[in-house]
Parts: C-alpha cells; sequence; structure tokens
C-alpha cells in the first residue's frame, strides 16, 4: 500500500495491490471522528467520480511519477 492523498481532516487514500488477483485499487480510510471506515474502489471508478478533488489530482500525479523514464518502446 502507498498513501498518496491524506485531507486536512485526515482522511486517506492509498493505492494497494490485490496480493491473488494483483489488480490495483484505491482504498479510502475515513478518518477517526468518521469512525475510521474503509471503502475500495477500482482504480477507473475512482478516476471518473465527479467531481474532481486533490486525491484525484494526486493519484494521477503518482501514477505519472511510475511511467516517467520509463521503458523505451522497441
Amino acid at each position: 500500500m502507498k498513501e498518496f492523498y491524506r485531507s486536512s481532516n485526515g482522511d486517506r487514500w492509498l493505492l494497494c495491490r490485490d496480493v491473488q488477483s494483483g489488480s490495483l485499487f484505491v482504498r479510502h480510510q475515513a478518518n477517526a471522528a468518521s469512525g475510521g471506515h474503509m471503502t475500495d474502489l477500482d482504480i477507473e471508478n475512482f478516476l471518473t467520480c465527479s467531481p474532481r478533488h486533490p486525491e484525484h489530482d494526486a493519484l494521477l500525479r503518482l501514477i505519472g511519477t511510475l511511467v516517467e523514464g520509463g521503458v523505451e518502446p522497441s
């Protein structure tokens, strides 16, 4: 798991990998005052949610760092 955004109220967003399938997903962990509930979303659904919030931009920045300097096409 890699945290990619934490809001001012303590909510956290993490990029996670399912160990069995290898698929990636986003986990939202609400702050303690909100009960600390966790919600898992596939990346496509997370990124297509409207309106767009800072956590969406933070995930896109993280994805960008993963592909910067990637392998040259053959």
